[in-house]
């Protein structure tokens, strides 16, 4: 073994961060096997690996005893002091078995584990790269397409895109661009994997805070995201400084901020509504477009019957109710919506702005199950 083997050590640790001790540890136990699978040998050995020149050699262990019963792991005590006269029953002496040729498999052996370890230090630093991405937005190119899912090149490694977080009506061609939420990221024997998501909320969120500085800066806080992927998502946003529009400056001047954002989800609607800590006001704001004349609340339940035009029902309700449903999950209550009709039948009073109680609520509840 020649000493520009150390050499190559040396610069492996200082390009790529991997201890010389590490590695001749990894190739003195990687020789211990190569030498028992080349040489039918079973016996218990070591390999020295000398740091100054960069030889190698294997030495038998063998325990000095009375009677010798395995001669691959045992010596007489006879046969030992013909080394070394202070040898004593019990004691474990070490003879060199190095092979001829045992050369050429150290040298193979030593290249195996020398691109492992490097491999294994690359896939460490990957992986530590892109753990700090987890929950966050990156742009990549789409590699290839199979039944099962989308590979995206994120630079240095490959994600994937299952079918079940790709948007629906979204289709995908090769070298298209396209942004994804990093869901999770794991370590495998193969290296690390990466998964990555179309559908999830946090992409909306990412999005948001990539065009709009005032929520990068913090100034602007986004609350709640409830999405249905590729059809319409609502976003509530919050600021605590009363000069600014949270909604307006998330929409941008003539909806250019927004808009970028529906581009890049290929038409999906956005629904950007003002957050309060006041349910009444919240749920109100989550049913936009749909005009509200009264909203009811049942603080035990968490629950919300909010009183509509009738001929804003449809639209309070939404296309196979889900602008109702995305006002649910946005604000985190169960809405009921009721037509100004059907509140007339039931003698609610909507005629006060947007104010509520609980005792209302159920007076209300009880006389429609009595209904």
């Amino acid at each position: 073994m020649s000493s520009e083997l150390l050499t190559a050590l040396e610069i492996i640790e200082k390009e790529k961060g991997i201890s010389k001790d590490v590695v001749i540890d990894a190739i003195e136990a990687a020789l211990i096997s190569a030498y028992k699978r080349n040489f039918n040998q079973a016996q218990n050995v070591r390999v020295d690996f000398n740091l100054q020149n960069g030889s190698i050699r294997v030495f038998a262990r063998k325990e000095v005893v009375s009677n010798v019963f395995d001669t691959r792991l045992e010596i007489s005590v006879e046969e030992a002091r013909e080394h070394n006269p202070n040898y004593h029953v019990g004691d474990v002496i070490e003879l060199e078995v190095t092979p001829k040729d045992f050369g050429r498999v150290a040298a193979t052996t030593a290249k195996q584990v020398v691109t492992q370890r490097v491999r294994e230090a690359e896939r460490g630093v990957i992986y530590s790269e892109y753990i700090d991405r987890q929950e966050d937005m990156m742009t990549g190119t789409v590699q290839r397409i199979d039944a099962r899912a989308i590979y995206i090149n994120l630079g240095k490694i490959e994600a994937v895109l299952p079918v079940n977080e790709q948007i629906p009506t979204e289709k995908y061609k090769i070298h298209d661009r396209i942004k994804v939420f990093v869901t999770k990221v794991e370590k495998t024997s193969k290296g690390p994997q990466i998964f990555v998501s179309r559908t999830h909320p946090g992409l909306l969120k990412r999005m948001f805070e990539t065009e709009v500085p005032e929520i990068y800066d913090g100034v602007v806080e986004i609350r709640s995201v409830a999405r249905e992927a590729g059809d319409r998502s609502k976003i509530s946003v919050y600021t605590s400084n009363p000069d600014l529009d949270p909604v307006g400056a998330c929409v941008g001047q003539k909806g250019q901020r927004v808009q970028t954002i529906v581009n890049e989800l290929k038409g999906e609607k956005i629904d950007i509504v003002r957050w309060s800590a006041d349910p009444v006001e919240f749920v109100a704001n989550a049913l936009s477009p749909s005009q509200v004349l009264k909203v009811l609340v049942n603080e035990e339940e968490k629950a919300t019957t909010v009183v509509v035009p009738d001929h804003q029902l449809s639209l309070a309700i939404g296309k196979r109710g889900q602008n109702a449903r995305l006002a649910a999950r946005l604000t985190g209550w169960k809405i009921d919506i009721k037509s100004q009709s059907d509140a007339d039948k039931l003698g609610i009073d909507y005629s006060s702005n947007l104010n509520s109680s609980s005792e209302e609520f159920d007076v209300f509840k009880n006389d429609f199950n009595e209904e």
